[in-house]
């Protein structure tokens, strides 16, 4: 129960957030907001996305603090093969966007920064609505955190 609480406090925060603009409690000095000096982004990142025709699409994204970025993907219920992308990020056009940009140069993918989380944008950069649109967020996973914080067994 207490965990559903939590799920729904960070969703209505993200929802009020993305409505009025403001990403961060609080703007940098300046009084502007940058993505990648006001909120910690580097890390790594889990989601299950939706999928056409899949279960879901495992998704793993982990931004490097220099700007590289490695993303693992494995359709769910079509195929056991993960696909691993690497490549660098830029700060988008909105400065609480992440633009993903693979080796290849092929499609970008961007992310509104939020915190800690990343909320999948659209291909023309605008939030994904609809009902699935809860689903589009991954979630960042804070694997520095010692043994005594969370229990192993």
């Amino acid at each position: 129960m207490r965990t559903f609480k939590y799920i729904q406090t960070c969703f209505l925060f993200i929802a009020i957030s993305s409505a009025c603009g403001i990403v961060a409690a609080e703007a940098t000095e300046t009084g502007t907001h940058h993505a990648q000096n006001s909120l910690d982004w580097p890390g790594v990142y889990l989601g299950f996305l939706p999928c056409d025709d899949c279960k879901g699409v495992k998704t793993t994204l982990a931004l490097n603090k220099n700007n590289s970025y490695l993303l693992i993907t494995q359709y769910v219920g079509k195929s056991e093969r993960e696909i691993v992308e690497k490549g660098r990020f830029t700060e988008g056009n909105n400065s609480n966007t992440l633009v993903l940009t693979p080796r290849d140069n092929s499609t970008t993918r961007q992310y509104l920064v939020g915190e800690n989380t990343l909320i999948q944008l659209d291909n023309t950069g605008n939030r994904i609505s609809g009902k699935l649109a809860e689903r589009y967020i991954l979630r960042r996973t804070d694997v520095t955190k010692s043994s005594s914080s969370h229990p192993s067994h």
